[in-house]
């Protein structure tokens, strides 16, 4: 039991990556990139499809208290179009992803 506890933050953004993807396959012949950095490469037909997700996470990457929506909801597009175009994609369609902290929601809304 001498085994040291691995930290995330020993492992930092692409050993965490590196790890996940070593425990997993790519199952389906449509994809053609998976696990990766900045975004996953499915072959729809005629052209392939890039797609990303980035959870913004409040009290991480944003504070509802002097964050204006409009500022998350640009940043929350701005971070997922960066990750299709560092993958030589045209951003056409977004997915976001947001955390919110139930309390905060809660506060603001009385």
């Amino acid at each position: 039991m001498d085994k040291k506890r691995l930290e995330i933050s020993d492992l930092g953004e692409f050993g965490l990556i590196d790890r996940i993807a070593s425990n997993f396959s790519l199952k389906n012949r449509s994809s053609i990139k998976g696990i990766g950095d900045d975004a996953a490469v499915i072959d729809a037909g005629e052209d392939y499809l890039v797609v990303s997700t980035d959870l913004l996470v409040e009290g991480i990457h944003f504070d509802l208290a002097y964050t204006p929506l409009h500022h998350l909801g640009y940043k929350a597009i701005a971070v997922n179009v960066s990750d299709i175009a560092a993958m030589n994609g045209k951003a056409e369609q977004i997915t976001v992803g947001l955390a919110l902290k139930l309390l905060a929601i809660a506060l603001l809304s009385t």
